[in-house]
């Protein structure tokens, strides 16, 4: 496999051997060759994942837009299936339409628990998009119309003719020679290997979770212990299949093998849905038994013993396989720390969405983005927690509201609009985090063209502010009411609001990215008035203030403002430097909104040049489209920001063919964010 990008979506590297499967990568090879959706089947620990991956490895060159992953292990809501899928396509809140010309391989890893809301998406995905095929991991069926299955079994135990060692024996023997160097099926070892892997059923994760025992015990000892702990743990009940019930023999074997202190650490550590460093696992675990100063020893104790798996990066990050992670959640709830641990864990988002807040402004926005964006399974799963548990309402809103810049500067509209709309009506109490709560999901609204949504929430955050004396929630309600009046077509009233909105973030003594948001406003309103030396003064306020402060997420919406009113002013090379230059501080936040503004301005310029490129300007119009259909309604629903478009889309139709014209749209909406960010930038 090729190494992974980095980007979400993207197949990851393989780290270890694959081993064996031959047969079954020809099958799914040739399933998908003639089926658009192909599911693989099989119990938990199979190599379900591992076969799907490298298949799509295999494959990805048979489609131009390559293959892409989906992890659905974490995705818990069936609502928020749909923008995890498409955020893995890199389109964050993208629809099913702007795939209608890919031709793209989407595997969708661990269905099992979303096996109805799953089904309902790959049909909407197919009909939608002609050149999608879909591989999908499950422990059921999908029951999907179309739908091939490829059911995996466990590795072979027995040796083909000719050959000594099975494929267990083989992977077995890989994963060993990793903990103990040097060891090789031969001798005597080689009868207890292959006694082990006929007890094990040949399921892979058991046989690695077996191999790694070999730091501490012989092949021999392994297998004498391996009667002991079938019949300790069996998991299921009798009418559970076997390798189920050895699956779970295996984890809780793994499980006895660790000390009481590492034990403990496994079950608290199971609150975390996604990676975790060590500061965070410090916070939620320790205490109440478990020593502070122990827990960084625990924690590589159990990276030894292939518990955890280590994440290189800056901090140093941790993770837990699923089936590793719901057997210490098993144990964990059998106590009675459940809830202390879940409420522990929740706080510790709540500091890390604060902190990420508090960092936003300022030269580390990219990095912070970043943070979050690692931290987005926990973030979840700790609002999915203070919604259901009674008396979480009011840090649920604040968790929700909070957490503004990342739903805002990373494109993730609706699936803040999700969570914001969840927690506001599960918390009506007139409080501050209600009113903050209310500005974010209006604003939000505003952006993806809801008028109807965003209008009540704004004017109620404004009501509440002004009944509790909450003065910043007023200058942001103020501020966002303003916004919806400029995306609404009322650059008049627009000005009117946002410089009232300045004047309350300046009696408060506010200068950070809402401030400079709103001089981006107040710089476009006056520009849409037709006032260009007001609505540049207002860019270079903004310019100014970014540049001293090393802002770039509003630096970026005050280079297009500063593009616009070069344009405006008839210097067309200027307003080009302007547009790209936001791209280029945009574009690291993945914040698709400033992009796409961006771009749509820049094929605007490339109709107008007075050398016009009017088949590179409709190229970069189907790339705006794809970043527009992904974040709601293209250009707010405004006719003011929709204006350029049109006026671009007039001159490439006069100057192209037919022709000419839809084949140079359909080119750039098939490419990807990145794709059109370096399309854009140009040479």
């Amino acid at each position: 496999m090729a190494a992974a990008s980095g980007g979400p979506g993207r197949l990851p590297a393989e780290v270890t051997r694959f081993i064996g499967r031959a047969a079954e990568l020809d099958a799914l090879a040739e399933l998908l060759g003639r089926s658009r959706l192909v599911t693989v089947t099989g119990p938990g620990g199979v190599g379900k994942s591992r076969l799907a991956l490298r298949a799509a490895a295999r494959l990805a060159a048979g489609f131009p837009d390559g293959a892409r992953l989906a992890e659905l292990g974490p995705v818990r809501d069936p609502l928020l299936l749909g923008p995890a899928v498409l955020a893995a396509l890199g389109q964050g809140d993208l629809g099913a339409r702007p795939l209608a010309d890919r031709r793209l391989l989407l595997v969708l890893d661990g269905c099992e628990h979303l096996v109805e809301a799953c089904a309902a998406l790959v049909d909407e995905l197919l009909r939608a998009a002609p050149g999608l095929r879909v591989l999908a991991t499950s422990r059921q069926s999908l029951r999907a119309a179309g739908e091939h299955l490829l059911p995996l079994a466990p590795l072979p135990v027995e040796p083909p003719p000719g050959r000594a060692d099975s494929e267990a024996m083989l992977l077995f023997a890989d994963r060993a020679a990793a903990v103990r160097p040097g060891f090789r099926l031969d001798g005597a070892d080689r009868a207890e290997v292959a006694l082990l892997c006929r007890r094990l059923d040949g399921l892979p994760l058991a046989l690695e979770l077996a191999a790694v025992r070999l730091r501490a015990l012989s092949v021999e000892q392994l297998v004498a212990r391996l009667d002991d702990r079938f019949r300790l743990l069996t998991g299921g009940g009798r009418t559970a299949v076997a390798r189920h019930r050895t699956m779970r023999t295996a984890i809780g074997w793994s499980h006895e093998l660790c000390t009481m202190q590492e034990r403990l650490l496994w079950a608290r550590l199971s609150v975390f849905a996604g990676g975790f460093d060590l500061d965070a696992a410090e916070y939620v675990c320790g205490g109440r038994g478990l020593e502070l100063d122990d827990v960084l020893e625990l924690l590589d104790a159990l990276v030894d013993k292939s518990v955890l798996e280590r994440l290189d990066g800056e901090p140093v990050r941790f993770r837990m396989l699923e089936t590793l992670r719901d057997y210490g959640a098993h144990w964990l709830r059998a106590g009675d720390d459940h809830r202390r641990l879940l409420r522990r864990h929740r706080d510790w988002y709540l500091s890390v969405a604060a902190w990420g807040e508090v960092e936003w402004f300022g030269p580390q926005q990219a990095e912070t983005a970043e943070r979050t964006r690692l931290a987005h399974p926990d973030l979840c799963a700790a609002l999915e927690f203070s919604l259901a548990e009674p008396g979480e309402e009011q840090p649920a809103l604040s968790l929700a509201g909070t957490l503004w810049y990342f739903w805002l500067g990373t494109g993730r509209l609706g699936e803040g609009r999700h969570w914001l709309d969840r927690a506001l009506a599960r918390a009506p109490e007139p409080t501050d985090a209600r009113a903050k709560a209310l500005w974010v999901t209006g604003h939000l609204a505003t952006l993806q063209g809801d008028p109807a949504r965003a209008r009540p929430a704004l004017a109620e955050c404004r009501r509440l502010a002004l009944d509790t004396g909450d003065a910043r929630a007023l200058a942001h309600a103020v501020h966002r009411q303003g916004s919806a009046a400029l995306i609404g077509d009322d650059p008049a009233r627009a000005a009117e609001l946002l410089g009232e909105a300045l004047r309350h973030y300046t009696a408060l003594g506010e200068l950070d990215s809402h401030v400079l948001l709103a001089m981006v406003g107040l710089a476009l309103a006056h520009l849409f008035l037709g006032d260009e030396p007001g609505g540049t003064a207002w860019a270079e306020r903004v310019r100014d203030s970014c540049e001293q402060h090393g802002e770039q997420w509003a630096h970026g919406y005050g280079l297009y403002a500063m593009a616009w009113a070069r344009r405006q002013s008839g210097e067309p090379r200027a307003a080009r430097g302007f547009a790209r230059e936001s791209i280029r501080l945009t574009h690291p936040l993945r914040d698709p909104l400033g992009l796409v503004l961006a771009i749509d301005l820049l094929a605007l310029l490339a109709a107008e040049d007075p050398a016009p490129d009017p088949y590179e300007a409709r190229v970069l119009q189907g790339a705006a489209h794809r970043l527009w259909t992904s974040v709601g309604t293209p250009f707010f629903g405004s006719r003011t920001f929709r204006g350029p478009h049109l006026a671009c889309a007039r001159r490439a139709r006069a100057a192209l063919t037919e022709q000419q014209y839809e084949e140079a749209f359909r080119l750039g909406a098939r490419l990807d964010l990145d794709a059109a960010v370096r399309r854009a930038l140009g040479p």
